[in-house]
This record gives structure tokens, sequence and C-alpha cells, in this order.
């Protein structure tokens, strides 16, 4: 006799828990799949989290990991596991359109470098997730899941919006300026973006080969862990990664730290720009620190905004040159004015913007020598009213264009009960180290919380 599923439970657990269900039997990947599908028809028409999703293909999916899982056979690290991934990303096979009508129809003919790996560690393909236009700033069709008249943030709305509704366990998305940190922040959810070159981007949308950065959402660090932990590795064909050996996210995620961690405030460039609710709460969760965070001067960063921004658009008006090609006349106002701008930059400033990464993170080694994180806003305040402007990243681009890992959590909430995220920024490579400590200042959150309510 078939046994019942509480569809509505399945979706309250986290991707580690699931896994482990999956893994045992306790849950079928079609049961999954199709509870996941059930919460798409019932939230898809007011978020619109989706670009491409065809239900059939994704239970087809199941139905063979299903049988492989009682063949006995070994099984993958994500075995049964929906993902999301950012319509950018190519699937063979199934449309990745870039978020532009210039690629309306396109069908790639090769899986993109994650593709293949998560497919390999038996992870389901649920579907498309919408990118604003070519994961620039003009928004897609993504609202707010907490409230539909609200910017999800972007470019990678759609994943972030899908993990946030209960559509999926966990999505992948990309960050040039704040694509991650940003829309995670805005639907409360966790995001994570690793450390530049740690997650090969071949067959993924090149926007920025010296910025673009691939990352990912989830509803808790272990879950963003047991997902990173697939997706980083070596690729020839990418050379900003290297053949050495990968962080092992979960297992360092999931354990005690040796010692309690340090914190630095960092009251990066735009601080003054914060909504009063946002400084509010990291001045509070500082206090709850105590004697564990202290403020931290960072190295002189007034340039750093520009010269992320030069470099992208200088880099974006050729990667983009083909977009321009085939249909400049289809393309936003904002996409074509940054294009026009990359065009302006000259040789010997781009050439010269490119060495601040190794200036910032020697500036910034100094912090990282006595603590573990640096904390900051992840981003300005609550998501924004409306659904033209996606945010600024001001508050992301500097750890963009530094290269080092950035997670943020969703611990803060304001007024108009909007989620707001705390970034945690680690050193560049201490990847598996950061998640740890963000982990752990979770748990001694709850701790406090929990002993608050005895009271």
């Amino acid at each position: 006799m078939a046994h019942s599923v509480n569809r509505q439970a399945i979706l309250g657990l986290g991707a580690v828990a699931l896994r482990d269900r999956l893994a045992s039997g306790a849950l079928s990947a079609v049961e999954l799949v199709e509870a996941c599908l059930e919460r798409i028809g019932e939230h898809e028409e007011q978020i619109g989290a989706w670009a491409w999703l065809d239900g059939d293909h994704a239970l087809q999916q199941a139905q063979r990991l299903d049988q492989w899982r009682k063949a006995g056979r070994p099984l993958g690290p994500l075995h049964g596991l929906p993902v999301g991934l950012k319509d950018i990303i190519d699937t063979k096979g199934i449309p990745t359109e870039n978020g532009t009508p210039i690629d309306a129809g396109r069908v790639p003919t090769e899986d993109a470098w994650i593709v293949a790996r998560l497919r390999a560690a038996g992870a389901i393909i649920l579907g498309k997730t919408v990118t604003t236009e070519g994961a620039f700033m003009h928004a897609g069709k993504t609202r707010n899941p907490h409230n539909p008249d609200h910017t999800p943030g972007g470019s990678s709305q759609g994943s972030a919006a899908a993990v946030a509704a209960g559509m999926v366990p966990f999505a992948v998305g990309t960050q040039t300026g704040g694509s991650v940190i940003r829309p995670a922040s805005f639907c409360g959810v966790v995001g994570f973006k690793p450390s530049f070159g740690l997650i090969p981007r071949t067959g993924i949308l090149s926007q920025s080969p010296h910025l673009d950065t691939v990352g990912v959402f989830a509803r808790s660090i272990e879950d963003c862990a047991l997902l990173s932990d697939v997706l980083t590795g070596y690729d020839p064909l990418d050379t900003a990664t290297s053949a050495v050996p990968m962080p092992r996210m979960l297992d360092v995620a999931a354990s005690k730290p040796p010692v309690l961690p340090d914190f630095a405030l960092g009251r990066i460039p735009g601080w003054d720009q914060a909504d009063p609710q946002m400084i509010d709460a990291i001045e509070e969760l500082v206090a709850i620190l105590d004697d564990k965070c202290f403020d931290a001067p960072l190295p002189e960063l007034g340039q750093a905004a520009q010269t992320r921004e030069l470099i992208n658009f200088a880099e974006m008006a050729k990667c983009y040159y083909h977009f321009e090609a085939r249909g400049r006349d289809q393309l936003s106002e904002k996409l074509c004015a940054a294009i026009d701008h990359g065009k302006d930059v000259m040789a010997r400033d781009y050439i010269s913007a490119l060495d601040w990464r190794d200036v910032l993170n020697a500036g910034l080694e100094a912090i990282f020598n006595r603590a573990d994180a640096i904390i900051c806003p992840a981003a300005l305040g609550p998501a924004p009213e409306g659904l033209d402007d996606t945010g600024s990243p001001i508050f992301n681009g500097l750890w963009t264009l530094a290269g080092v890992p950035v997670v943020t959590i969703p611990l803060f909430v304001a007024e108009n009960g909007m989620p707001m995220g705390v970034q945690l920024v680690g050193r560049r490579g201490d990847d598996a180290r950061l998640l740890r400590t963000a982990r752990w200042l979770t748990s001694h959150l709850e701790t406090i919380e929990d002993r608050e309510l005895k009271l």
C-alpha cells in the first residue's frame, strides 16, 4: 500500500534533510517533484519565477532516479533533489534565452559545465529561472514572494524568488555586481557567492570574465554548502579556475569552529545611503556580539565602485557585441547605455583597473588576520517598492571586485514585513571557513532567542 505524502511538510524540509530521506527511500524523487510542481502551480502566476518549466520532463528525470535507487546503485550527493537554474546557464535540449528576445527560442546543444556536474550528482533540472535582460539591470517578470508589489532584486531574481516561495530546495544564479547577494537579501533566503574562480563558468553567458561568479540560493547555510560542493572544480576551459583540491563546504560548514569566531564591522562606501532600519539592525547585531566584534577601518575604497563598473562595462562591450550585432533595437536603454559606456573606456584605464583586485585583497589582509568575517549590510534596506528598479548593488560590488567569498543571511525584518539580510565576507579562498562562521552566527542568535523566550 502506497504511503501518503504530506506535500506541505516535504517543502518545509531543507535540501540536506530531503537528501537523507531520498537516499533512505523514505521519500521518492517523484513525490518531491510533485510537491514542487504543486507549489509552483499555486504561486507561479503571481510570482513569475520561471522562464521555462516542463513538469513532465522533471517527473521523467525523477522516475529514472527512483528506478536507479531501487536497483541498489550508488547514489550521487544530490540524488533526486530538484534545482532551478538561472536562464543564462546552458542546458542541452532545454531553452536558454538569456533574458532577451534576441535569444528567444535558443536551445543549446551542450550542457554548461556545472549542469553536467549537477546531472552526474543526481540532481533534477526542474526548470530555468527568470533573469534580468542579459543578467544586467533591466528587470524581468519576477515579483517578490513576500509582497508582489516589490522587486525581488536582480539579476538572479527568479532563482531567489523560487527558493523563497518554496518552489525548489535550492537554485543557481550568478553575480557580476550584486546579483546573488542582493536578491537573496530582498527575498529572505541564504545567498552564497563563492571566491572568484571556484566554480567554472563554461557554458554560461559571459558578461564580464574578470567579475562573473556563479552563486547559489537556499534556505540554509548547510543547503548552500551541499550544492556548492558539487559545483566547485577545475575546468581547463575556464582560466579563472585552478587544479587544486576543492574545499569540503558541507563538512566544514556543519562542524564546530575550533575557537569562537571574531567579526569586523565594515562601514563600506554607501553606508550613509542605507535605510536607518538596516543600520539599526546591524548595530544591534554588533551589540549582541559584544567583544567578538570590532570596528574595522577599511582600506581606501573610494574608487572601488567606479573601478568595478569600468571593468564590467568595458568587458560587456566586447562580450555583448553579438547582441548588438543581432538586434540593438531589441535591447533596453539601460543595457545599451552600459555597452556604449564600455566602448569609451581607454585601454590604459581598463588594464589599470584589473590591478585593483590584488590591491584590495592586500588591504583586507590586516582585517582577516584579526577576524573570521567582515559584517556589513547585504543591501541598502528592504526590497524597494515597484518592479522597474532591482535595487542598488553598492554594498556588493566591492566584494565581487575583490573576488572574496560572501554569504548573506536573512536575519532582519523591516517595519513593512520585508526581509533584510546581513552580509558576511571572508578571505579569498576561505569559503568553507566563511560558511562555518555564518552557521555559528545563526546558531548563536537562535540560542539567545531561545533563552529570551524561556525567560
